[in-house]
């Protein structure tokens, strides 16, 4: 039965593939001049690969570390009650559809953030990601890589949080004999043992903010070009929202165009998983017994 399943897995998976692969061949072969744009499907495509790795960045880069300190508090510092009680939140959160995140931060949290972008423009004006000018509507690249982070949020929690209650008893005792305070005892036992479920769930997370679709649609102003400009009304499309987008009135060679970049977005996610099991298959020999 599990053979079997793991069989059915790799068949679907490989007649996806085989579908993408078939599908995006009149796209990839096209003159450049058949292609939108006019250059090619490559020139096509690269702004939309740029912004969907963009905006993902973003959305791990602030939502990893206070997943890993939400999960900490949980799991070594909060009250059981409480503890039950936000994980129970954290759980609920991940329920919550996409396009209700979109929602709230197209009309709310958008709108929320143009002080800060502002703040940012002012302040932090010398650094080319805040050159500005900041949106005044808050449909910037930094407001989605904050949505984004919202989403993925529960995700990573979840996983760091049930990581770090398998740490051995004996090892955090044994730091805490020692005269370790209790973030020492985190630092040096708990965080080493889970550095892997960290990394795990962080690719959890980044596979879905890569293939986020309404939320981006809804809150980001595409402008198509390529600028590490993070708080300005100009900014690049993600693969998953173009094909949103763009797919209802695609006929001919554009339906083409849009499977292969749902074919590039497909092998970006395949590789990012493959670095992320190479990277916990080097610490699987570590183990908490020894």
């Amino acid at each position: 039965m599990a053979k079997g399943s793991g069989i059915l897995i790799l068949v679907l998976l490989a007649g996806v593939a085989a579908f993408l692969v078939a599908q995006s061949l009149p796209a990839v072969l096209a003159p450049a001049e058949d292609v939108q744009g006019g250059g090619g499907f490559v020139v096509y495509v690269w702004p939309l690969v740029f912004g969907t790795l963009l905006a993902a960045v973003i959305a791990l880069l602030i939502a990893t570390p206070l997943s890993v300190a939400v999960a900490l508090f949980i799991t070594h510092y909060a009250p059981r009650r409480l503890a039950a009680a936000l994980g129970y939140v954290i759980d609920l959160l991940a329920a919550v559809p996409s396009i209700v995140y979109g929602l709230w931060g197209a009309y709310t949290f958008s709108i929320a953030s143009v002080p800060f972008l502002l703040w940012l423009e002012n302040n932090l004006g010398w650094i080319p990601l805040f050159a500005g000018p900041a949106s005044n509507a808050g449909r910037a690249m930094l407001v989605v890589g904050a949505v984004l982070a919202i989403m993925i949020l529960p995700i990573i929690t979840a996983v760091a949080r049930e990581v770090f209650l398998q740490t051995p008893k004996l090892h955090e005792e044994a730091a805490l004999a020692l005269g370790a305070t209790r973030w020492e005892m985190i630092r040096m036992a708990v965080l080493p043992f889970g550095r892997s479920g960290i990394i795990s769930g962080a690719m959890l997370g980044l596979g879905r903010a890569l293939g986020e679709t309404m939320a981006v649609a809804l809150i980001l102003s595409i402008s198509g070009g390529v600028t590490f400009n993070l708080i300005s009304n100009g900014n690049p499309g993600t693969i998953a929202a173009n094909i949103a987008l763009q797919f209802p009135e695609a006929s001919g060679l554009d339906v083409n165009v849009l499977i292969a970049s749902g074919l590039v977005l497909f092998l970006i996610t395949l590789a990012i998983n493959s670095l992320a099991r190479y990277i916990i298959n080097r610490r699987r020999d570590f183990s908490g017994a020894n």
